[in-house]
């Protein structure tokens, strides 16, 4: 079988290896059902509260959150949001939103005003940027293990678009909890590394195997390390 015919029978399998399904699975210390406001550009001085009840804040870069989580607020007999800053302070009925297991909504400061969910422009933005930051460091430890030939170029460009935006996005689909994300970050990565593997040593015979193996174990190595900058310092 031709380079060229592995590689259309790696881009038809690949979407089935990653989109499976998977099934659910729950665990006592998984983080119990939450209300998460996210809010950009927060002033330092903003605090929020349900009741009495005072939202624990995470900060990222452009954006923060607040996490209530139910066991909390089971007491509570309302789901009205208190806002506060040195500038004032302000509430909004959220009405009873914990109808299911993670609640997200976005606050808009400017408008004193929010909404269900998270903006999908902005998602997609920083979406890219994670992708993008990703690929250029895969893409100049794939240089130093002297890869220069243009197909082997394609198909890095190639797997690493489908195998870390599906990363990212199944990242995604989870509350910005950072405990969470990370476990789901390692596992996330562990399915790339495998992915990775058999594509980068099916695909591509530029060099020997076995330093085709070693780019992909440096790479990936790098890409979680910097996955756990990211979320960090990025929001999620």
């Amino acid at each position: 079988m031709s380079r060229t015919s592995r590689l259309l029978v790696f881009l038809l399998l690949l979407p089935l290896l990653l989109f499976a399904p998977a099934p659910d699975a729950y665990a006592n210390s998984g983080p119990p059902p939450s209300i998460l406001i996210i809010v950009r550009s927060a002033p330092g001085d903003l605090e929020m509260s349900i009741g009495s009840i005072k939202g624990r804040r995470t900060d990222r870069a452009f954006e923060s959150y607040y996490v209530f989580y139910s066991g909390d607020l089971r007491s509570e007999g309302d789901y009205t949001l208190n806002v506060s800053t040195g500038r004032g302070s302000f509430e909004i009925a959220l009405g009873t939103p914990l109808q299911s297991y993670n609640n997200i909504f976005t606050l808009d400061l400017g408008s004193r005003s929010v909404t269900a969910g998270e903006s999908a422009s902005w998602s997609l933005t920083l979406l890219s940027i994670r992708i993008v930051m990703t690929l250029i460091a895969e893409g100049t430890i794939f240089f130093l293990f002297d890869y220069r030939k243009r197909i082997s170029w394609i198909i890095f460009l190639v797997v690493n678009l489908l195998t870390q935006g599906v990363l990212y996005l199944a990242l995604d689909r989870y509350p910005p909890l950072f405990a969470y994300i990370v476990f789901s970050l390692i596992f996330g990565e562990i399915l790339v590394f495998l992915v990775e593997t058999i594509a980068f040593m099916t695909l591509i015979d530029e060099h020997s195997r076995l330093r085709t193996f070693l780019y992909v174990v440096v790479a990936n190595l790098f890409s979680l390390a910097a996955g756990y900058v990211l979320i960090t310092t990025l929001p999620t």
